[in-house]
Formats: structure tokens, sequence, C-alpha cells
């Protein structure tokens, strides 16, 4: 059976998942690894591999993450939506930031000085 999943994926983020599959394909021969390897290395079955290298969006997160580190590709997703390098959420926050600061006041019944 199908999953829903396919029916709403953007087309664009279709195609980038299926790239980043053939990529991970073709790290894996460079690095002469079997499929057989990497299925042992990631704990996944030899369809789910299979499926993996197809970009497959239904095979979790993870999975993907733990091939790139088991590639020795490191760990992009710890950048990939770092708050610092997100543009639009900066320039969100920045407009929201008030014109000018105003103390708050002091009640009526706080008497003396600080």
């Amino acid at each position: 059976m199908r999953s829903a999943v396919y029916d709403i994926l953007p087309l664009q983020v279709r195609r980038s998942l299926v790239k980043f599959g053939t990529d991970l394909s073709i790290a894996r021969r460079k690095r002469r690894l079997t499929i057989a390897m990497m299925c042992e290395r990631l704990g996944v079955s030899k369809s789910t591999w299979q499926r993996m290298e197809k970009g497959d969006p239904t095979v979790s997160v993870g999975a993907y993450a733990q091939a790139l580190f088991a590639l020795g590709l490191g760990t992009p997703f710890a950048e990939l939506a770092d708050q610092g390098n997100d543009e639009q959420g900066l320039l969100l926050e920045a407009e929201m930031l008030p014109k000018r600061v105003v103390p708050p006041r002091r009640s009526s019944g706080q008497g003396g000085a600080l």
C-alpha cells in the first residue's frame, strides 16, 4: 500500500530526496562498501537501505542521519535548521523588536528609593 506522503510531497522535495538517495549510493560505492555492510552498520534491512538509496520519504530521518555518519559525512542535521543560520527567522525577530523601551512603572504602594 502506498503512503499518503507521496501524494502531498512537493515535487521539489521529492526531487531533492531522490538526489540525496543517489548521493548516498555513490558515497557507499566510492568507499567500496556493500549493501550488506551498510545494513549491518545501520541496523536496517536490505529493503530499507534500497529504499534509502532511492530517496524514499517514508524512511525515518534517523536512518538517513545514521547513514551519513556511517559514511563519514558527519552530522549535517545539527546545522540544517540552526537558529543562527535562519536569516528569515532573524529578520522576523528583528521586526518584532520594540521601537523604544519604557522602564516598568512602579506601583504607588512601593515607596522609598532604590
